[in-house]
């Protein structure tokens, strides 16, 4: 048993307290004074602790944007990279005109691009300031990668509603005559 101080012994000896109670007391004393007590933690300890536990969250909230950055970053490059592998040698004499950020442009192609162009075997996507015909396959690549570099695709599936109108376009213009050599 650990040695009593003054007072434990004299409340020991009136019967104010038993004599485990004193043994008790004195071991948790011989603890604390050993370090071996589980020691409160004090205010600046729990701020310290929040404090780290707020860093650790900011953190991690970093790093998922980051890595989100990287990730639309990779993907731009790999749609740009699928343009410039798979695009289409352009030749030929016939304009083409479309659309693009509100303004009609204009690319020269030969009948047979012209065809696969107005079929949607081919779409047209932007490459920095120039634009380039891809076959449809490359062109769903690239629509996973960064839908807005696709700028034409005839063969994008439509509505229903747009389909139906159309049908009933067709029916009524079928009437009319259109010259052969009407292009665009």
């Amino acid at each position: 048993m650990a040695k009593a101080n003054p007072l434990q012994e004299q409340l020991l000896k009136a019967g104010l307290v038993k004599k485990s109670k004193v043994s008790e007391v004195a071991r948790e004393q011989l603890k604390a004074k050993h370090g071996k007590a589980p020691a409160a933690a004090s205010e600046i300890q729990r701020e310290a602790e929040r404090v780290r536990a707020e860093k650790a969250e900011r953190d991690r909230a970093l790093e998922v944007e980051r890595k989100a950055k990287a990730r639309s970053a990779e993907l731009v490059a790999q749609a740009r990279q699928i343009i410039a592998d798979k695009k289409v040698p352009r030749t030929g004499e016939i304009e083409y005109r479309f659309t693009a950020d509100g303004a009609i442009r204009t690319l020269l192609v030969d009948e047979a691009l012209r065809k696969q162009l107005a079929s949607g075997a081919l779409v047209i996507a932007r490459q920095g300031d120039r634009y380039e015909l891809l076959p449809r396959a490359a062109g769903d690549k690239v629509r996973e990668r960064d839908p807005g570099l696709i700028v034409l695709d005839h063969g994008q599936a439509t509505g229903r509603e747009a389909a139906a109108s159309t049908s009933e376009d067709d029916a009524y213009y079928a009437q009319f005559q259109v010259p052969d050599d009407l292009v665009w």
